[in-house]
């Protein structure tokens, strides 16, 4: 599905739930479910209460859906949802994190060589060594595939905010290296 098709789509989706269509909605928590627990296992870092977590946002999902004025924006608003539901669980129990510089990230060197299952895994694993924020910046950007408008939407802060914390996310990971 092309990347207009699948906007498309989805905004048909959204449409169908707000309507009161239980299949909809089916397909939805089908297709984003994996997404959704990803994120927040990023966010919480491999909480015990992820499953908890995963159905309490689509609570939030189902019970706001048919308030959604604009189902074009399902995305950072569903990922609004979320972090804001991992953020009261972080106050309730804060994840250690090292900060930036005492990172141990993996990236590349620059050299055009394939990207293996195993430099997959290095990644996914130095995403918990980064900073809430930094490591959100990148889920979002990179994994998400959205724009610095909706991450700024999903994340509640100004433009220049999101542009920064990609930026020093990014340079930790281009600090260190990814060929063991």
């Amino acid at each position: 599905m092309t990347d207009a098709t699948e906007r498309l789509y989805r905004r048909l989706l959204v449409l169908r739930c707000q309507t009161g269509d239980g299949d909809a909605f089916t397909e939805l928590v089908e297709r984003y479910d994996g997404r959704l627990r990803y994120y927040l296992r990023k966010m919480l870092q491999n909480t015990d209460r992820l499953d908890d977590l995963a159905q309490e946002v689509w609570l939030d999902v189902f019970r706001s859906l048919p308030r959604l004025a604009e189902p074009g924006a399902f995305c950072s608003w569903f990922y609004r949802l979320a972090r804001d539901r991992s953020y009261r669980e972080f106050r309730k129990r804060p994840v250690p994190w090292r900060p930036l510089e005492e990172a141990e990230l993996p990236v590349t060197n620059g050299e055009p060589d394939d990207f293996s299952a195993e430099d997959a895994a290095r990644v996914h694993r130095a995403l918990d060594e980064l900073e809430s924020e930094h490591r959100e910046a990148l889920v979002l950007r990179f994994l998400e595939e959205m724009s610095y408008e909706d991450m700024a939407r999903v994340t509640g802060c100004p433009l220049g905010t999101v542009r920064s914390r990609l930026h020093y996310a990014k340079r930790a990971l281009e600090r260190t290296n990814l060929h063991e």
